[in-house]
């Protein structure tokens, strides 16, 4: 079953996720970011650029950005504005590129610094939304920015790491709750229940990118950053499962009845891996094979052939925190969410681990 196959198609017939500048496009959007950096192709930089002209202005305004809605989701697509500028020159990119910075500038926090995760959300931080902003506000400061923010981004880190890491399990909790009022908030910590499998991808695609994009000159906050994910890679590898080789919808609990090896955070898993090997932050020689081979289980397990079409299968459709009484993060909720196939939440992932591994064989397909 040939993946590049599969997301040759997927692309041809995709169409925006939502109506309004989302994150969902971004993780497509990603996947052919690092699909066009690996291999070159401009087809995965054209398709870029064509869904950005849909609704970018020559002044920079992103039409269908929901401007003080403040939720961070909105920052994940932004990231592939500074590819889009540094290959095309053109400025309406660099000012769009403003123009999400400016938002985020007033986006409201926590009391210890931390981004909301929405404003509907107030001071709740997710796992999720660090990988929503932060590459994005750290590609800036790094470019644009002078790097006059690198504490505020290494703080924010700081805070999660402090905070929501289980010393114990060595994993990270999906949400905290700074004001203890959520239902789902323990009132003695803030933390949510349980450890979600995607929530803990989308951190480690969060350290991973931010690493990326930061100077390493700013010796001190990279090196805290390169400890940070690697104490946390290491605590969810100890997880994975022997049999498929991939990671459970709740990270913990691979013998509870109904969890399920999940599509998404598996990919994101996968792609951190293998990054984090290219840029040397962990051993190359030891697990670039790793990544890989988590990569290759889930083209083996969850690349299927259904009704005579592939598809990728086993994507946890959307999970979350409240608002009120619904989604309470118990090991129940996160069992009960709808299961799809060929989700951009997974299929992004998926092709932005592909692309780590074709850079690991030097940008050649069917390695």
């Amino acid at each position: 079953m040939s993946v590049q196959t599969y997301i040759d198609s997927y692309l041809e017939n995709y169409s925006p996720y939502k109506d309004y500048w989302n994150y969902e496009d971004g993780c497509v959007l990603m996947g052919c970011k690092q699909l066009y950096l690996a291999t070159k192709e401009r087809r995965y930089l054209d398709f870029i650029l064509t869904y950005l002209d849909k609704v970018i202005d020559e002044d920079g305004t992103i039409t269908n950005y929901e401007v003080g809605k403040h939720n961070i989701d909105g920052f994940n697509a932004g990231k592939v504005l500074y590819t889009a500028y540094e290959r095309t020159g053109k400025e309406k990119y660099r000012r769009a590129i403003d123009y999400l910075m400016a938002d985020l500038k007033e986006h409201p926090r926590t009391k210890e610094g931390n981004f909301f995760h929405k404003s509907i959300y107030p001071y709740q931080v997710w796992l999720d939304g660090l990988y929503m902003a932060q590459p994005f506000y750290m590609e800036y400061e790094t470019k644009y920015g002078g790097k006059q923010q690198y504490n505020d981004i290494r703080a924010q880190f700081r805070n999660v790491r402090r905070i929501m890491f289980d010393a114990d399990k060595k994993l990270s909790y999906h949400g905290y709750d700074e004001a203890r009022v959520q239902p789902w908030a323990d009132k003695e910590t803030g933390l949510s229940k349980n450890f979600w499998l995607r929530s803990m991808g989308w951190y480690l695609m969060a350290m991973i990118d931010v690493i990326d994009v930061m100077s390493k000159e700013m010796y001190e906050y990279y090196r805290e950053l390169c400890d940070q994910f690697r104490e946390s890679l290491l605590g969810i590898l100890q997880y994975r499962d022997k049999d498929t080789g991939l990671f459970f919808q709740v990270i913990d609990h691979g013998d509870t009845e109904g969890n399920y090896t999940e599509t998404s955070g598996s990919a994101m898993v996968a792609y951190a891996v293998m990054k984090a090997a290219r840029l040397e932050v962990i051993s190359r020689e030891k697990y670039a094979p790793i990544g890989k081979d988590i990569f290759d289980c889930l083209v083996r397990e969850k690349l299927r052939i259904v009704d005579g079409a592939e598809h990728l299968t086993d994507i946890c459709w959307v999970a979350g925190l409240g608002p009120g009484d619904k989604r309470d993060g118990s090991v129940e909720y996160y069992l009960s969410e709808k299961i799809v196939s060929d989700d951009p939440k997974g299929v992004g992932p998926f092709m932005m681990a592909y692309a780590q591994k074709l850079e690991l064989s030097g940008g050649l397909y069917g390695q």
